[in-house]
């Protein structure tokens, strides 16, 4: 039953800085808002800076959805967003903030042992300290656990290591037409279609499932014996923060909640198209989204 799940998203958490205000952020909170919108206990793990900002996050986040963050003499991470005429975002990321300084504790790795889902990125690992967190949070996970890398690459904040790394780690990636054109390129499979590149990544790193977003030219998820692609609907995007994230909660949601792989893929392409109409990442979920699996 749902009350016995737990999911966490592990990773940055932040503000992301709008032309007209601040907004809170960071894939790993986004993710596990999404999931929790399915009535599936989720937690967002990270660390916050002693300062307002982190109180702001403890508070506003905390009426969302449950958090760990551990308090660390650094800054509350911070991302200056800008968007283009189409709504999409450009980012600029601050450096030797409080989530690149995750610290794993005993209290954290007792709560990973009891989860049923993970969603991670490349991004929080860029510093030492939360990547060595990450890692031994997906340790010490269940053995029969989703443990999702959405790879969300950004700027210059990662390597070939941390990618093959978590690669190895993840049973679940997921993975934008931008960032396959570089992991082909880091894999030496560029020369292949994006299909290929995804059954080689597939079959090499033997993942249980790999999905693929492509914006507007809609979404692929190749799984065992099955290979979904969907179109994108076409709505008023106001802006396409966390639209990601939210494709990665409601897929993740639908396969806990026992959906076949296909539906799940519906859910989520349903989810991440009602997000890009609202400003932010973390809109009210309408009641009709969820209904069909609560």
């Amino acid at each position: 039953m749902a009350k016995d799940l737990l999911v966490a998203g592990i990773g940055e958490a932040l503000w992301d800085i709008f032309p007209d205000g601040a907004k809170l952020g960071g894939a790993p909170a986004n993710f596990a808002y999404h999931v929790s919108r399915f009535g599936i206990p989720s937690v967002a793990v990270s660390a916050l800076g002693e300062d307002e900002l982190g109180d702001r996050t403890e508070v506003e986040l905390g009426k969302k959805m449950d958090i760990f963050m551990e308090r660390v003499p650094y800054p509350t991470g911070t991302v200056q967003v800008s968007l283009d005429g189409n709504g999409v975002p450009r980012y600029e990321i601050k450096e030797g903030v409080a989530w690149d300084n995750i610290p794993s504790t005993p209290r954290l790795i007792e709560m990973a042992s009891k989860c049923d889902a993970v969603c991670f990125g490349s991004l929080a690992q860029r510093n030492a300290v939360s990547r060595e967190t990450i890692l031994a949070f997906l340790d010490a996970m269940p053995s029969d656990a989703m443990q999702i890398f959405d790879i969300n690459l950004r700027q210059h904040f990662y390597t070939k290591e941390v990618v093959e790394t978590s690669l190895e780690k993840c049973n679940i990636l997921k993975i934008n037409d931008e960032e396959l054109k570089e992991v082909g390129l880091m894999f030496d499979i560029d020369y292949l279609p994006d299909a290929e590149k995804c059954r080689r990544l597939r079959s090499y790193f033997n993942l249980s499932t790999l999905i693929l977003t492509c914006g507007t030219d809609g979404s692929y998820v190749y799984g065992d014996g099955v290979e979904s692609f969907l179109p994108t609907p076409e709505v008023d995007v106001v802006d396409t923060v966390g639209a990601g994230d939210s494709f990665s909660g409601a897929f993740c949601a639908g396969i806990l909640k026992g959906l076949p792989i296909v539906k799940a893929h519906e859910l989520a392409v349903r989810v991440s198209a009602y997000v890009c109409t609202k400003a932010g990442a973390m809109p009210e979920m309408p009641a009709d989204i969820a209904k069909g699996i609560l």
